[in-house]
């Protein structure tokens, strides 16, 4: 069979057009075909297939120079062809060039398979002699809704709408129907789609008529039309939902801990209040000490592995030991009754349990078909896993660093893993066996959130832990010298340190993020949306050294670094060591430290000239100095401490870690010493290149840096993607996130406008997610009660209230609030657990401050806060759910 593709795409010289197929028989080896132009603008090429009855291949374009990728088509949802006419011998196809549609949402699972839930098909076989194959795009409609197509023909319906032809939906949202044309060959046919719902309601497509001149042809051929997208009047698509960490939920058979049986009862709650999206925290497996500091769920082991804390226990066998069950039983009552997660003593209890379940299931298990096919499915993670988590254990630490040998994972080591009649098979089944558990239980909640129309949003760490399976197995994608996180913020003066390895983009990128690709791919798995944590990291991550402390000490990286001669020209003296090492004399030791400031020159500092000082060696980075306080927490302590810190930190200028001729402006240097000790016009020159460097100059550079990496990201699964965007965002932000189609955050206290001081509701993009506060944040009721004079302002000026603002936050109010947020355009309005339950006073928590998730100021903080609520007393409480869905409902959510 022959298969000729058409393509008009204008392209200039020495570009040329690509075709791809992606053949479902699998025996269609040659994929990729060069096209042919004569204009630059009509490109052909021409392709032997098989073309088996009842097969189908997809197919896209790109534009290479060179023998390299220029651009390429969208191909989340790729060109389709479906083998159905059997007389066929020649497909003629006729295509346009897909770029990322400006809708691309509705194409997304979180729409396709939670929202309108429409089965694909594959068009009746046909024997025309010559055909018509008609594709076009719809993603307007709704899930009770299917596409015909009605003209001027008979076989059209004659323009009756109720004889219309029916289209079959051979992908998602893409139509195709089959003309028989043999009779109407040199003739032009006129038409219109035309939606049909099953109360058989029709609407007609909008704008003027299509035509197509149908050209001569010899029978057995099959003339296929990709039209442009059909034209139907749609609504904004806005839901409304919840923001909670699984870890939070609360049930009365929970074990102390939210479990994947809680969120399925989560999502029974979004159902009978009206709410269609839920988005939890980080699920992967975060055990790196087993004592409560794995409680982060942003510093996890594994990109795949999932918390063994999350295994709902009421969905395995029970125990046959009674008297052990009995136990179990006492303690799980006890632990749930606790108002916060005892982190170490749930997962202590959990791992127990398991590891008599497997004693008593697992044989059985590891020989069933479904843990073989799931075995098979995820064995190149699994085994390294299973490896990591053994020795781990083994060696009484996660750093593999410092185990005595197994410093990597060879193929050899894989092969033993993975083979189930190895001894090291059979050493770490356990391992396989809790995954294949906690994998089956959470594809479980995540199809029952699908049938029950709520949208599953997970969260993607922009991070992992340096001491885990991928830093050990797979090192060199990432620089462990170095240390992510985020310059100072509203969240921390210091900057935040997450102890992350940054990437190694170049080794990402070699390989076209392969690690990525697999991460988001394993992900879809659970979910239908997800989060980007940071996705400012995507552009340059604040990478710190690895003997700082603070957050200050970072640089963006990538980013281009200024010569000493650049800096100059802005009129300041550039002063190398000035500048580049801390400056500390007598006036600022005494300041620092008062009462303490001849200790600290005694025990800490050298004297070097004048009133000037250097650190001792032994002090002289914060991490040594860290080292040299472990364990002393007394108030001078601590006040000694941080002020060594300061002193380390108190440049001007930081020098590029790759190229040692740069330089970087410390952020932050204004509120430094060192700044302080300028003349005023050395101040000015600082501040016009510091705001240069930080908001102007590598705005080209880091667009270019992030559209090498989030394009690749974004169409590697079909899930809705939206962004974390707060912090330090620069100008070339939403650029790529518009031009990617990605969903921002927009937090009312956070405007991204730093001219106003709240943000205006209305004025937030469709694109985007509205919420109030974030589990970073104090919640509403918390941030009512911190500055009374920012709340007295936002009652009067966004509330439009007068008098006093009411203290603390009544439940009136605090609707009002979350009323504002759901009528506002964004495509989503995802509130916390806790925002959501302050607008009614009797069931809200008594204390706002025991609400709080986390506080980023703090790398130590413990994560455990649980509602106090059971889940199955928020589905009895009547009043509050219909206070619920009546604000959904009346915000056309």
């Amino acid at each position: 069979m022959k298969l000729k593709f058409n393509l008009d795409y204008q392209t200039i010289f020495g570009e040329e057009i690509v075709l791809h197929i992606i053949d479902s028989t699998h025996d269609f080896l040659d994929a990729k075909h060069k096209m042919v132009t004569t204009d630059g603008h009509r490109w052909t090429a021409e392709v032997s297939h098989p073309g088996r009855s009842g097969r189908h291949i997809d197919y896209f374009y790109s534009v290479e120079r060179d023998g390299m990728p220029v651009r390429t088509e969208w191909q989340v949802i790729p060109h389709r062809l479906q083998f159905t006419s059997t007389k066929a011998k020649t497909y003629v196809l006729y295509d346009h060039w897909n770029d990322l549609p400006e809708d691309s949402y509705l194409y997304s699972s979180a729409y396709t398979d939670c929202v309108t839930e429409r089965e694909l098909g594959v068009p009746k076989s046909t024997t025309f002699g010559v055909t018509a194959l008609i594709r076009v795009r719809a993603p307007q409609l709704a899930g009770n809704q299917s596409l015909a197509l009605c003209g001027s023909e008979e076989q059209m319906g004659a323009w009756d709408a109720g004889k219309a032809l029916a289209m079959t939906e051979i992908a998602h949202n893409t139509w195709a129907v089959k003309l028989d044309i043999s009779a109407l060959l040199n003739k032009t046919i006129e038409f219109k789609f035309v939606t049909i719902d099953t109360e058989r309601n029709y609407q007609w497509e909008e704008g003027e008529n299509r035509t197509i001149a149908l050209p001569d042809a010899e029978n057995g051929t099959v003339i296929g039309y990709e039209l442009p997208q059909a034209h139907f009047a749609m609504a904004p698509w806005r839901l409304a939902g919840t923001v909670v960490p699984i870890f939070s939920l609360r049930s009365h058979g929970s074990y102390g801990v939210g479990d994947f049986g809680d969120l399925k009862k989560m999502v029974d709650w979004m159902e009978a209040t009206g709410q269609r999206g839920l988005q939890v925290l980080p699920i992967n497996d975060t055990t790196i000490t087993h004592t409560w500091t794995d409680s982060y769920p942003y510093n996890s082991i594994s990109i795949y592995a999932l918390h063994p804390m999350y295994a709902d226990l009421r969905q395995l066998p029970a125990l046959d030991d009674k008297e052990r069950a009995a136990q179990f039983e006492t303690l799980r009552n006890e632990l749930n009754q606790l108002p916060q997660i005892d982190y170490e003593r749930v997962n202590n209890a959990k791992m127990e349990y398991l590891r008599l379940l497997f004693a008593q299931e697992g044989e059985k298990v590891l020989k069933s078909a479904d843990f073989k096919t799931f075995f098979k499915e995820n064995k190149r993670w699994l085994a390294p896993y299973a490896a990591f988590c053994q020795f781990r254990d083994q060696y009484g630490t996660a750093n593999f660093s410092q185990w005595p040998a197994h410093h990597s994972f060879t193929d050899e080591d894989r092969n033993n893993y993975e083979d189930p009649k190895s001894a090291e098979y059979k050493e770490v089944s356990f391992w396989y066996y809790v995954q294949y558990l906690l994998n089956r239980q959470m594809r479980d909640a995540h199809e029952y959130a699908r049938s029950k129309h709520v949208v599953l949003k997970g969260d993607i760490p922009i991070g992992i832990s340096r001491n885990s399976v991928d830093a050990w197995t797979e090192p060199h994608y990432f620089n462990l010298n170095g240390q992510a996180g985020a310059p100072p913020d509203a969240f921390s003066a210091n900057g935040q340190n997450w102890g992350f390895p940054t990437y190694n983009w170049d080794a990402m990128l070699a390989d076209g993020c392969k690690w990525w690709v697999n991460r988001f791919s394993k992900m879809q798995e659970f979910f239908d949306a997800y989060r980007i944590d940071h996705v400012l990291g995507f552009f340059r991550i604040w990478e710190i050294p690895i003997d700082a402390v603070h957050g200050l000490m970072g640089q963006f990286s990538p980013s281009l670094g200024m010569s000493r001669d650049e800096i100059q020209g802005y009129g300041l003296n550039f002063q190398e060591e000035f500048f580049t090492q801390p400056f500390i004399s007598d006036w600022i030791i005494d300041r620092v430290f008062g009462p303490h400031a001849n200790y600290v020159r005694d025990h800490f500092l050298q004297h070097s000239h004048d009133d000037i000082y250097r650190m001792k060696p032994e002090f002289d980075t914060q991490r040594k100095v860290e080292e040299a306080f472990e364990g002393k927490d007394s108030d001078d302590d601590i006040w000694i401490r941080d002020g060594l810190y300061a002193l380390i930190g108190n440049v001007l200028f930081l020098r590029d870690r790759k190229d040692g001729s740069k330089f970087h402006p410390r952020i932050s240097a204004q509120l430094g010493f060192t700044y302080e000790a300028l003349y005023d016009n050395d101040k000015d020159a600082f501040n016009r290149l510091y705001n240069d460097y930080f908001y102007r100059r590598n705005n080209r550079f880091w667009y270019h840096e992030a559209m090498k990496k989030l394009p690749r990201l974004v169409e590697a699964t079909r899930m809705l993607v939206c962004a974390e965007d707060l912090g330090m965002v620069p100008d070339c932000v939403p650029w790529v996130m518009n031009e990617e189609k990605i969903l921002s955050l927009e937090i009312q206290s956070m405007p991204k406008d730093n001219t106003i001081r709240f943000g205006n509701l209305h004025n937030n993009p469709y694109r985007s997610v509205s919420t109030i506060s974030t589990h970073d944040m104090s919640t509403l009721r918390q941030w009512w009660d911190e500055d009374y004079e920012r709340t007295q302002d936002y009652y009067n000026s966004v509330m439009w209230k007068t008098g006093p603002a009411p203290h603390p936050l009544p439940g009136w109010l605090a609707r009002d609030i979350v009323a504002q947020h759901l009528y506002s355009p964004p495509m989503l309005c995802l509130l916390s657990l806790q925002d959501w339950l302050s607008i009614d006073e009797e069931v809200r928590l008594p204390d706002p401050n025991a609400e709080r998730i986390n506080i980023p100021a703090n790398p130590k903080h413990y994560w455990r806060y649980r509602m106090h609520l059971y889940i199955e007393d928020l589905l009895a409480n009547k009043s509050l759910n219909r206070q619920i869905h009546d604000l959904i409902a009346q915000s056309n959510r």
